[in-house]
């Protein structure tokens, strides 16, 4: 798939986030017109496994959010699993090392010109400064989110996961090669939830995200769709 969204509704990415591969494959169809991926998660993707991806994929390119991280062969190993499902994206942890990185991406290679894209999770959304402390990192999260950044790219990465707190940054010091797919994204006024680092859509894209991953205010609307489309309407370009 191309390494850019081509249009604005392009950028977005719901999180069908549910245990229901019923449910999941339903609001799947809904929004299919209304974005340019779709994302199957840990929740989905431990419920529902390969046949989720088939699934959702039916419908739109499935960006595969299960934060890969474990030992260099494992991680491979796990990629390569993967691979027959043939998704468009795939997150592993940055926070696994460049061998960890490296290794996945000498896996994904196998696989041609069908080889998913593979984001480096940063630090994750839901984190502040004072989770970071309670894990070690004494570092701000920006000053965490472009140590990582920059070893993840260098290792392989092709692009990253970070919070619209930090895109900004990101694409000022790495410039516009590696893809960015920001989740935290929240419309003006919504709840954010368990996210401790958000912007609203128009803001994620105007600090330089490629793709902008939203869940509860588009799969919990009354009309998921009719939700999609209005954040569609309030991005630049």
């Amino acid at each position: 798939m191309s390494a850019r969204p081509a249009s604005a509704a392009a950028r977005i990415i719901p999180a069908l986030d549910a245990g229901d591969l019923a449910r999941a494959e339903a609001l799947a169809g809904v929004l299919a017109p209304h974005c340019g991926l779709l994302k199957v998660g840990l929740e989905l993707f431990c419920a529902a496994g390969g046949p989720a991806v088939a699934a959702v994929s039916r419908h739109r390119p499935v960006f595969l959010d299960v934060k890969l991280h474990d030992i260099p062969n494992t991680v491979a190993g796990a990629l390569r699993s993967l691979l027959p499902l043939k998704p468009a994206m795939v997150t592993l942890h940055a926070g696994g090392g460049p061998a960890m990185i490296a290794a996945a991406r000498e896996q994904a290679e196998k696989a041609g010109a069908d080889r998913p894209i593979l984001l480096a999770v940063t630090v994750l959304t839901s984190m502040d400064a004072a989770a970071l402390a309670a894990t070690g990192v004494a570092d701000s999260p920006a000053g965490q989110v472009l140590r990582l950044a920059r070893m993840a790219v260098a290792a392989g990465a092709d692009g990253l996961v970070c919070s619209p707190h930090e895109a900004a940054m990101l694409r000022a010091d790495l410039g516009p090669d590696p893809v960015l797919v920001v989740p935290g994204v929240r419309p003006a006024g919504s709840d954010v939830g368990d996210q401790a680092r958000t912007a609203t859509p128009a803001e994620a894209v105007a600090a330089g995200a490629d793709w902008i991953v939203i869940g509860r205010p588009i799969t919990g609307a009354a009309d998921p769709a009719a939700a999609a489309r209005a954040i569609a309407a309030s991005l630049p370009g």
